[in-house]
């Protein structure tokens, strides 16, 4: 019997393909969706072997604003309804602004936060019409305080995740629950090409475990790794900007 469906964007990748692994092996079917649609196919023929678990795929480009929604109702249909949507896709380009390279730093503000509005839509449709639901959006560490160089973009993005979170919250939406994870320092294939050794960074299995335990957990907000990132949060938003900037 399936615990309920949970749909995963930017799942063909890192924490997502994660992410789809762990909820399939908690008794989950899955609703994925990402741009590379072999690697997406590939992920849901591994998890329906060792799982036997329903998993449905689709192409989606989440800064495409008509192919969203059509995507979630086409999963919505297809599952009869969906119980948790994870807002995932992101990208993490990002140079110091004003140094020519504009148009990555707007590529990533489309996708980690038109997208995640336009994702946030899409689920709240769902979520609205059936009276129930699980909005899931994934944060960064970086959101907590103005990043500086690459990071600046990236930073700025993920802390408007929050806030959109944050007001679905106050909204109060009958039956709906509403979710930001704040991921540390985890191993993904978006930070692969980083090859100096990261303090606190963990492999991505590990990482992700934390992730699926907030997300299982309904917890508000919660910073994944609990050690040390709860500590750090909290020294984050309390310091001074000088020693952010030392510390980042």
């Amino acid at each position: 019997m399936s615990r309920g469906v949970v749909l995963v964007t930017g799942a063909s990748s890192g924490l997502g393909e994660e992410m789809a692994r762990q909820f399939a092996a908690l008794g989950y079917d899955l609703a994925l969706c990402a741009r590379r649609t072999d690697r997406l196919d590939a992920l849901a023929a591994e998890i329906r072997s060792a799982t036997g678990r329903r998993v449905e795929t689709a192409a989606l480009d989440v800064t495409n604003a008509a192919a969203v929604p059509a995507v979630f109702r086409r999963f919505d249909e297809a599952f009869g309804g969906l119980d948790r949507v994870v807002v995932n896709a992101g990208l993490g380009k990002g140079a110091p602004l004003g140094t020519g390279r504009a148009e990555a730093n707007r590529e990533t503000a489309m996708t980690n936060f038109v997208g995640a509005l336009a994702q946030c839509e899409a689920a709240l449709e769902v979520f609205r019409r059936q009276g129930r639901g699980h909005l899931v959006l994934v944060s960064s560490m970086s959101a907590l305080r103005g990043m500086r160089r690459s990071m600046t973009t990236y930073a700025a993005t993920k802390a408007g995740v929050a806030s959109l979170a944050e007001g679905l919250r106050a909204e109060r939406v009958p039956g709906l629950d509403v979710s930001v994870v704040y991921p540390g320092y985890i191993r993904s294939e978006m930070n692969a090409h980083v090859q100096q050794r990261t303090r606190f960074m963990v492999d991505t299995p590990t990482g992700v475990r934390a992730m699926v335990d907030a997300i299982e957990k309904r917890k508000a907000a919660a910073y994944v790794p609990a050690w040390p990132w709860v500590s750090i949060g909290f020294l984050l938003r309390v310091l001074p900007l000088s020693v952010v900037r030392r510390l980042t």
